[in-house]
């Protein structure tokens, strides 16, 4: 039996999820086709943000190094990630608005079919053809094509790897180091076309959380730096965009006395015919099945009953978003809609799965 303690809640697929940020915010930029579930308020700009690994859980109890933040969480809403909650799937299901038995994008690590070998899908060292990979749309594509300026912003490596064009392909990408210069960038991408869209990653809470541990005076040194330049970005973008913060998962710590590992353990070792791991992150088992071919709830208007499609032990995330918009209220903030975020364990850190969304106008 689970402890109660130890129980997630079910993935949500069909509204109140990070499969529904991206189908909101399109929706609100007036991209066709594309349903949106959250409060995004009707825009001519958009920012995204997403935070690796700033859990819901984690920023209402750090909260105090996150005034911004903080102050958007009253009126925001928490949402749910999926399963697994790792980064690789939630960017699959971030990207395309779809769940991972549709995207196909089903773990860090997955056995790639008739090659009888793994893919790390963070790296995609020696990986298939992304776009062969997972070939469904995406967000970000679709919204180009629907005359949206999109530009993508991260690390220099992202530009053209594997899980970039895998899950988050359309429109420009421009590389930027510090989280400062990202800003920068965004507002600059802003200023370039009167109905744009514009994301920015930003990985090192993440980074730090697995490193240090979510509860080390490091990580909130850095959501400290984070919620600093979160403001400084709703203070300076024009007054018709929305800025939605978001994150693909969460984290909880993880002690090294607590774990299992498969080769101490024969009956959980029986029939697993890979096993993947790296430094830092727990091991894990990989088989990849065949993406299906319905499209669920959440993207587009297909006629499906909500609440078909579950997943059964998602991790949280958190997200927070905040628009500037005129849609006819006042110029105060009011957050409003974002995905939580979910994370993997390391050393000190596992991966869990609810986030929290906000919007400001």
């Amino acid at each position: 039996m689970i402890p109660d303690d130890l129980r997630s809640p079910a993935a949500a697929y069909d509204g109140g999820g990070l499969a529904d940020v991206l189908p909101s915010v399109c929706a609100a930029l007036g991209v066709p086709d594309v349903v949106g579930r959250l409060p995004v308020p009707e825009c001519r700009r958009a920012v995204v943000v997403l935070v690796d690994g700033l859990g819901d859980v984690l920023l209402r109890r750090r909260g105090g190094h996150a005034p911004f933040l903080r102050s958007l969480l009253a009126t925001g809403t928490t949402l749910l990630s999926g399963f697994p909650s790792t980064t690789a799937t939630s960017m699959g299901t971030f990207g395309t608005g779809l769940p991972p038995g549709a995207h196909g994008m089903l773990g860090y690590m997955v056995m790639i079919p008739g090659a009888d070998r793994l893919l790390n899908e963070l790296s995609w060292e020696d990986g298939p053809d992304p776009y062969l990979w997972q070939p469904r749309p995406t967000l970000f594509g679709e919204a180009e094509a629907a005359g949206v300026r999109v530009t993508r912003t991260g690390p220099g490596y992202f530009d053209g790897s594997g899980l970039t064009n895998a899950a988050l392909r359309g429109g420009s990408f421009v590389a930027a180091t510090t989280l400062a210069d990202r800003v920068d960038a965004t507002l600059s991408a802003l200023g370039r076309d009167p109905r744009s869209l514009a994301y920015l990653y930003w990985g090192e809470v993440d980074k730090i959380g697995h490193v240090r541990g979510p509860d080390s005076w490091q990580w909130g040194a850095e959501l400290e730096a984070v919620d600093g330049e979160l403001r400084r970005l709703a203070d300076s973008v024009p007054d018709d965009t929305a800025i939605v913060v978001t994150a693909d998962h969460g984290m909880v710590t993880s002690p090294l006395d607590e774990r299992i590992d498969l080769a101490h353990d024969a009956e959980l070792a029986a029939g697993v015919r890979h096993v993947g791991a790296r430094p830092a992150r727990c091991s894990s088992t990989a088989s990849r099945a065949p993406p299906t071919t319905s499209s669920p709830p959440g993207r587009r208007d297909s006629g499906r009953t909500p609440g078909s499609s579950h997943a059964r032990r998602p991790t949280r995330s958190s997200a927070g978003s905040t628009p500037r918009c005129s849609s006819g209220s006042a110029t105060s903030s009011s957050p409003c809609a974002a995905p939580r975020p979910s994370w993997t364990p390391a050393p000190n850190a596992t991966n869990c799965a609810a986030s929290s969304a906000c919007t400001a106008h």
